[in-house]
């Protein structure tokens, strides 16, 4: 394999500016992978596992910046190399106007003394320091970060506390304060629904569905939503609902509906009934969840040969990709994934599907060194095509997520793997089902309607929420079980 590295010496990027540019470098002509990185020990331990650790690489210090470009066949990787550098250099705003940039969270508090939060989007090593001094000037923090240790965390959250401050995260990479989405967020109507969430793709879906549920127009409920949490903290956060002064609706993946009632909160088997849940305690009127098409059920499942008896989901969010696995787990199929509680069902990143296999590619060990899958969808795009070639697989089940700091076209970007995977299908006598979920609303940028459009142009088969994403896939594969 040839391999084109550059390494600029002391030339610091926050993540999320690195995540944009490699999306953008990946895209080029001539690219056949791109990797644009702080070299770290973690990005550098990456770039081991791909092989494309030179001993320049290896050399290289934390406060390095190193471009990597795996040429396409035929392409010249030293005539991409100063197109991906003149990314680095273009720092003019999407709108117009110039840019204001500050070399430290201090220089930037002082010059805008109204600011009252810092999102902090570095490399793991570095985070707790930035957030550090963002609380230190008065300011709360979001961390996007990931990776970071939890004594750095108690530590920063018990500072937070003490100063009156947030401080959220680290790998927090949805809210939505005041109306006002940060980071990954869809655009929502305000309404009297609060939601907490230990998910980020979790707290999207619920927020989502209460404002395609909800007629509308401060708080008057409140929905929890987890991935599946350990007993211990479930118990104590359960212990919170009788104080809490209104009613609180709790969909935790997998929770006991005995444990939420006896605590005097309502519980919601999935993240629709939870939606469905806070709009009738609110007293908004809804409209009902649409009906199951059992016909097209039913025609999907005859259009497989006996062999294709497998389910292969592709998630960006990991709350997604958790209730869609449960529908299968609660009907007794064997799942694996790399988000499995049962450690005998575990996959690793780089480790082949077998039997059912959903993946959570925005899982830390996805996103080592690399963009969120929700931003560059490089990695599962390539997964899509691998998978595409297994002729025990029925369906493969995506999920698309719209919104802020999202890719500005994830269905756009996904479509023409998606017809290379039916054509390999197809070429070896196979139907091949692909199943997507579109989580957005209306007013979105690209809007929910147009990316839906273009799926089904594509033949592919719609989901209206994550809750029928499951029940969809679990019905292809288990037969006489309807959605």
């Amino acid at each position: 394999m040839s391999v084109t590295a550059v390494i600029k010496k002391n030339s610091y990027f926050d993540s999320v500016s690195l995540m944009s540019i490699s999306t953008k470098a990946n895209g080029l002509d001539g690219v056949g992978q791109a990797f644009v990185a702080m070299a770290t020990e973690m990005n550098k331990g990456v770039l081991q596992n791909l092989g494309l650790l030179t001993p320049e690489l290896a050399e290289a210090g934390n406060g390095d910046l190193m471009i990597v470009v795996v040429p396409a066949p035929g392409a010249d990787a030293e005539a991409v190399i100063p197109q991906i550098e003149e990314l680095l250099t273009r720092r003019a705003p999407a709108g117009g106007g110039a840019a204001i940039s500050y070399r430290t969270i201090a220089a930037a508090a002082q010059a805008d003394p109204g600011a009252n939060l810092a999102i902090i989007a570095v490399n793991g090593a570095y985070a707790a320091r930035e957030a550090r001094k963002a609380l230190d000037n008065g300011l709360n923090v979001m961390m996007f970060s990931d990776n970071v240790p939890v004594e750095e965390e108690i530590a920063l959250k018990a500072l937070a506390h003490g100063k009156g401050l947030l401080m959220m995260g680290p790998d927090c990479g949805t809210a939505i304060i005041n109306n006002v989405a940060l980071c990954f967020g869809n655009a929502v109507r305000p309404g009297p629904v609060g939601v907490v969430a230990a998910s980020g793709t979790g707290s999207q879906e619920v927020s989502v569905r209460i404002h395609a549920l909800a007629a509308d127009p401060k708080t008057e409920a409140i929905v929890l939503v987890s991935k599946p949490p350990a007993p211990e903290v479930e118990k104590k956060v359960l212990a919170e609902i009788a104080g809490a002064g209104k009613p609180v609706v709790v969909y935790f993946i997998g929770g006991s509906e005995e444990a939420v009632t006896t605590a005097g909160g309502t519980f919601a088997a999935s993240s629709l009934d939870a939606a469905l849940a806070a709009v009738r305690l609110t007293g908004l009127p809804s409209a009902q969840a649409p009906a199951t098409d059992t016909a097209h059920i039913e025609s999907v499942r005859a259009r497989l040969t006996p062999e294709q008896t497998n389910i292969r989901g592709l998630f960006c969010g990991g709350t997604l990709c958790d209730e869609s696995m449960y529908a299968l787990l609660n009907a007794g199929e064997e799942v694996w994934s790399n988000i499995q509680k049962d450690p005998e069902f575990v996959l690793g990143a780089a480790d082949p599907s077998r039997g059912h296999t959903f993946l959570d590619f925005g899982d830390d060990e996805f996103t080592n060194g690399r963009p969120h899958p929700m931003i560059d969808p490089s990695n599962r795009l390539a997964r899509l095509v691998e998978e595409a070639k297994d002729p025990s697989v029925a369906a493969i089940v995506m999920d698309f997520v719209l919104g802020f700091g999202a890719h500005e076209d994830p269905v756009g970007v996904t479509l023409p793997a998606i017809t290379e995977a039916r054509n390999i299908a197809a070429d070896a006598g196979r139907h091949l089902e692909i199943v997507a979920y579109v989580l957005g609303t209306d007013r979105d940028t690209p809007g929910l309607a147009a990316q839906t459009a273009a799926l089904v142009a594509a033949g592919v088969t719609i989901t209206t929420s994550s809750t029928a994403t499951g029940e969809f896939a679990r019905a292809i594969v288990r037969e006489g079980i309807k959605a």
